[in-house]
């Protein structure tokens, strides 16, 4: 099994943003010693366009056995594109996974246990991916959108309903993705309709976009820092 950390040198929104610290770390390094750690991966590699990057991933564990494409480094290639890259060029150099992870590099809140629990949940399905999921705060059944300063309902016939009879939604978490390397070449998808969400507590996820986000993301982990009390092994 191999795993994947796709990593990108252009960020636009928090410039330079998989290197950027976070808690004392640069953020990319939580990701690659979630993935050592697990115990799960032959490769845990970065997929990188970018040299700094490159050396940072290198100096924390990870592999870069090469670097990603152009066309796979541009504002529209998207994280398949990226994969599938990757994995052409694995099975170029004689690896050939039938199981991949993809996990993002600013995804502090991925832990070794949940990538064992979501590598675990595809080996006992059918599933062709496993991802972690988080619940909408409100129900998007009565989302608006907006024109000009004007609101309306999305969908108006969930109007009169009670919040809490309608269905609760879930938004890609936006940490890792355990997927079946086959399905993903012979479709250009990880994502499909045989994909088995795992729900995540509101304090373990957080998109990072903005300064905001990222803000916010250094309070919720030391939250959790804090909860999980000293460690008695040392």
């Amino acid at each position: 099994m191999i795993a994947i950390i796709p990593a990108r040198g252009g960020s636009k929104r928090i410039p330079r943003k998989n290197l950027k610290d976070f808690c004392g770390r640069p953020i990319i390094a939580y990701s690659i010693e979630a993935a050592l750690s697990s115990g799960l991966f032959e490769h845990v590699m970065v997929s990188t366009d970018d040299a700094e990057i490159a050396e940072v991933a290198r100096e924390h564990g990870a592999d870069v056995p090469f670097l990603r494409s152009a066309k796979a480094a541009d504002d529209y290639a998207s994280t398949a594109d990226v994969l599938v890259e990757v994995i052409a060029e694995y099975r170029a150099r004689g690896v050939t996974p039938d199981i991949a992870a993809c996990i993002y590099p600013t995804a502090p809140f991925v832990t070794p246990e949940k990538l064992t629990v979501a590598a675990e949940r595809l080996s006992m399905s059918e599933a062709d991916c496993v991802m972690p999921i988080a619940r909408f705060s409100f129900p998007i059944w009565r989302s608006f959108r907006r024109e000009s300063d004007q609101v309306f309902y999305n969908w108006p016939e969930h109007a009169p309903k009670r919040s809490q009879d309608l269905p609760p939604a879930f938004h890609d978490a936006g940490q890792f993705y355990v997927f079946r390397v086959p399905v993903l070449e012979r479709t250009g998808q990880f994502i499909t309709d045989k994909t088995i969400g795992i729900e995540m507590p509101d304090l373990e996820v957080q998109d990072i976009d903005t300064n905001e986000d990222w803000a916010m993301a250094e309070l919720k982990f030391g939250i959790l820092q804090q909860s999980a009390g000293p460690n008695l092994d040392n």
